[in-house]
């Protein structure tokens, strides 16, 4: 009967409470999780519905995170291209669905909180700091964690690499103390090819964001970086210009974050 199963359910609910006061240094700890997975729930429920589109770039970005990280835990035939005076390293490997994957490995004396506002909430300005990248602007976001990005590189010394533009579908996840950045190219309508670039595609790429583990105010970044630059370039300048740009990029790094904010 009705009445009877609401006792029942009262008489569990109280166990349950019961449980957890017994098993926890005090009821702060279940009841911070109670109310974070409610506020969770809160904040899901108040989102918008995503458009079919929305959807689609929403699950690119999530398969550029899984295939990117896939290829980051086999830790089997990765070469070393470079290794610097400061410990920098940059690896590779040739994925016979992918072609050949660099993989840089640094230290940054920065917590990750800083790193991650750096590379997440001010993406746009990259362009101000790396002379690698002409300009990033956000086209279009998506929820909280998917952004669809139009990024314009710089011109390499000489002119060997002509000017390329990227169209990407970015992700963001946070777990714990692990941050990662997703992506890959995309199509969007309103971003077609630009007159003077050859669109150039990229992907599965990320960057992977962890404290260094005894000294949480520096933070180990690994980029998993995967592109084609199109046009017809010998594979020797491409594997230098692409392993010389992620070196580039940790050093322009850190001189950013040195700078007062």
């Amino acid at each position: 009967s009705l009445p009877g199963l609401r006792r029942q359910a009262a008489v569990a609910i109280s166990q349950e409470l019961s449980r957890l006061a017994s098993h926890s240094p005090g009821p702060s700890t279940w009841i911070h999780q109670v109310r974070r997975r409610s506020s969770l729930l809160s904040s899901r429920l108040e989102e918008k519905p995503f458009s079919e589109m929305e959807m689609s770039y929403i699950k690119q970005g999530e398969e550029a995170l899984q295939k990117s990280l896939r290829i980051l835990e086999d830790q089997d035939d990765w070469k070393t291209e470079t290794v610097a005076g400061n410990g920098d390293k940059v690896l590779s490997k040739v994925l016979p669905d992918v072609g050949k994957v660099f993989r840089l490995e640094v230290v940054v004396d920065q917590p990750l909180d800083t790193v991650y506002r750096e590379l997440v909430d001010n993406m746009e300005q990259m362009g101000d700091w790396n002379p690698n990248v002409k300009e990033v602007r956000i086209l279009e976001k998506i929820g909280k964690d998917t952004v669809i990005t139009h990024e314009k590189a710089a011109a390499t010394p000489g002119n060997i690499v002509g000017p390329r533009d990227f169209v990407s579908v970015r992700c963001s996840r946070r777990r714990g103390s692990t941050c990662v950045l997703a992506g890959m190219s995309t199509t969007y309508g309103a971003m077609p090819e630009q007159e003077g670039f050859i669109r150039a595609e990229n992907g599965p790429t990320c960057m992977v964001l962890r404290p260094l583990p005894g000294s949480p105010s520096q933070t180990r970044l690994t980029w998993l970086l995967s592109i084609d630059l199109k046009g017809w370039l010998p594979k020797t300048i491409i594997n230098q210009v692409l392993s010389q740009t992620q070196v580039d990029f940790a050093k322009h790094l850190r001189q950013r974050l040195a700078r007062p904010m």
